[in-house]
């Protein structure tokens, strides 16, 4: 079942917690997931594996002893290993609950240590890679030469004489059998289309490539706060017909952040919408961003394209630059945050990441398998920063560990880990504040 058809059965309140909850909930269990199975392949025994915090609701212990649970707060979640209450008084020696210490966290070998905190992360980057594979292989990839497979919904001044099956060998004086190149295609309202039908080349004529429909809004933008949708198309902007999305491009660079007037066609119908477009920060692909006037819609053709199914290892492939990609991309961001290169409004808190996941959620499932992959990859890529509480700062005295041949001290661990829940209480409130007061 599509996920869009829950949207008119609950609350939007409602529903922004429930796609939030979801998406956290499968993230944060495959997370500590990865910590408890591979904590328990290198013998170190969990007693609690939790999702959720505070009471519990539900709870079966297995036959190893380890209580799996779900708590009534489904915000996070835990793997209470052995000996975690009493870690620090854990010998090489003493037992603990009729155990010895080789099955406590701190008492097993450092390599086992580190496997089972870096397990977490590891998990989330594995699932991101899978949803980012799975989508690739339910949604193909476009045959080559472009072929035209089924009209998209469009009002009646879009006709196009394109059938499916004709593959599309130039586009205008373009030629499209190495990509289609648009970037140089002049705008008009009407283009030829050559193509390849029943095996003869024939010339038929079409709508602009791509028109100005939203096939793609961004969560929490100016097109999302007023309302439009995938598949919303623009027929006029303050009163100017247009008919194709780069002419949408030219106007809110030229409005200059100016509220804009759109008449929206819908299903037939017609409806006029108010908006401003915002400066926002976009990813170049040298590493740096871009921040331009943007409404934050996409576009795309005015057809469905013919796709071709994919092998499972060159999806993974794909999943695996999908992830390379979403990680390099986050810390340029962070970068760039830093240095004031760009806005702190990129960075977004729970309120800002939950009204994400409804948008997401709203868009189809599609959309939102892809949100739940880019947020793992996030979650795991922000447990490995060296921060006292996080997995990446317990790696780090892992790390001293290792180099030093002795453990941090007691009263160091109690300093740095106070200061770990400072830094990250007070990234959690600049954060929320983000989302309440300065970029709302």
């Amino acid at each position: 079942m599509d996920l869009t058809t829950l949207v008119p059965q609950l609350g939007g309140g409602l529903y922004t917690l429930l796609a939030f909850v979801v998406s956290l909930s499968i993230i944060v269990a495959i997370h500590e997931y990865g910590h408890y199975i591979v904590g328990r392949w290198s013998g170190i025994h969990a007693e609690v594996f939790s999702i959720g915090f505070g009471p519990v609701l539900l709870s079966r212990r297995d036959k190893r002893g380890t209580v799996w649970q779900v708590a009534a707060l489904p915000f996070g979640g835990y793997v209470k290993f052995l000996g975690d209450a009493n870690a620090a008084s854990v010998g090489g020696t003493e037992t603990v609950q009729g155990r010895d210490a080789r099955h406590t966290m701190l008492g097993a070998p450092l390599w086992a240590r580190v496997a089972t905190v870096a397990a977490g992360p590891v998990f989330n980057f594995i699932l991101a890679v899978v949803l980012f594979a799975g989508y690739v292989m339910v949604a193909g990839t476009p045959r080559d030469p472009v072929t035209y497979a089924a009209e998209v919904p469009l009002p009646p001044a879009y006709a196009s004489e394109l059938q499916p099956g004709d593959e599309i060998l130039r586009i205008g004086d373009q030629d499209t059998t190495e990509g289609l190149g648009l970037d140089t295609l002049p705008v008009t309202e009407r283009v030829d289309y050559t193509v390849r039908r029943d095996g003869a080349e024939t010339v038929v004529q079409g709508p602009f490539p791509i028109p100005p429909r939203a096939s793609g809004v961004t969560p929490r933008s100016a097109a999302d706060d007023a309302g439009i949708r995938i598949g919303d198309v623009i027929t006029a902007i303050d009163g100017t017909p247009i008919f194709a999305f780069d002419q949408i491009i030219d106007v809110v660079n030229a409005a200059d952040g100016r509220d804009l007037n759109l008449s929206i066609w819908r299903d037939g119908t017609t409806r006029d919408v108010t908006l401003a477009p915002r400066r926002m920060d976009l990813p170049l692909p040298d590493g740096g961003f871009e921040t331009r006037w943007l409404i934050g819609i996409s576009g795309d053709l005015f057809f469905d394209a013919a796709t071709e199914s994919v092998a499972p290892w060159t999806a993974v492939w794909i999943g695996m630059q999908q992830l390379w990609m979403s990680i390099t991309t986050s810390l340029s961001a962070l970068s760039h945050i830093v240095t004031g290169a760009i806005s702190t409004c990129n960075l977004s808190g729970p309120v800002g990441i939950a009204q994400t996941s409804a948008t997401m959620a709203s868009q189809g499932t599609s959309s939102y398998v892809m949100f739940i992959g880019m947020l793992s990859a996030a979650v795991g890529l922000l447990n490995l920063f060296p921060i006292p509480v996080l997995d990446g700062g317990h790696l780090v005295f892992h790390a001293y560990e290792a180099v030093t041949r002795r453990k941090p001290s007691d009263r160091a661990l109690n300093v740095l880990m106070t200061a770990g829940v400072a830094i990250i209480g007070a990234l959690m409130v600049f954060a929320l504040l983000n989302d309440l007061v300065l970029c709302p």
